[in-house]
């Protein structure tokens, strides 16, 4: 089959037009801060992560620790965050930023909870039937918590014709587990204006 010349420029202008209204796609920083859609997005995440755990850290509770137990760093572990807002949230990636700035300064120590410390139980439970007896990691010496840190991410939505205004406000709590009680609560609000 012969294609005439008319038919040929028309695939030809057709690949062209496909090929030149492609998707780019570029990488950049993470730190970059980049809002598309006005949703919650990494940088929210990570920003809220950063500035919260800089105010436990900085709170009270920390020096009365301290004080109570000759020196001895606290041990907290992050518990379970609620996504309560408009948008599906993955709370896990926001408490992983809190775990990873706790964990850098290095002013308390931080343990697994949840299905993680399953796992690793479970890992444990392998080693006794599975490992020489050298390499056997024993039961009843885990590390335990001193405080468990609890909390919510809410949203409000104000919309009106092509505007909206989304207001993220994040909730937390640090509960010592002995006494039950709430030695520091903080929150922080993000408010986003979207025109489309």
């Amino acid at each position: 089959m012969k294609l005439s010349k008319f038919s040929f420029c028309a695939i030809a202008m057709a690949l062209f037009f496909m090929v030149s209204c492609g998707r780019k796609v570029t990488r950049i920083d993470n730190n970059t801060p980049m809002d598309i859609s006005g949703n919650w997005n990494n940088t929210d995440s990570r920003l809220v992560a950063e500035e919260m755990t800089g105010s436990i850290l900085t709170a009270d509770w920390i020096a009365n620790h301290l004080q109570q137990k000759s020196g001895k760093k606290p041990v907290v572990i992050v518990g379970m965050f609620q996504n309560k807002s408009h948008e599906h949230i993955d709370a896990e990636t926001f408490t992983k930023d809190v775990e990873r700035s706790f964990i850098s300064t290095q002013k308390v120590g931080l343990v697994q909870g949840g299905k993680k410390r399953e796992e690793i139980r479970g890992e444990r439970a392998d080693q006794q039937t599975n490992s020489s007896a050298s390499t056997m990691k024993k039961f009843g010496l885990e590390k335990g918590a001193d405080y468990i840190l609890q909390g919510s991410i809410n949203s409000i939505v104000d919309a009106h014709k092509k505007q909206k205004v989304v207001a993220y406000q994040v909730n937390m709590e640090l509960t010592n587990l002995e006494t039950n009680e709430v030695v520091w609560i903080g929150d922080k609000k993000i408010t986003k204006y979207v025109k489309n």
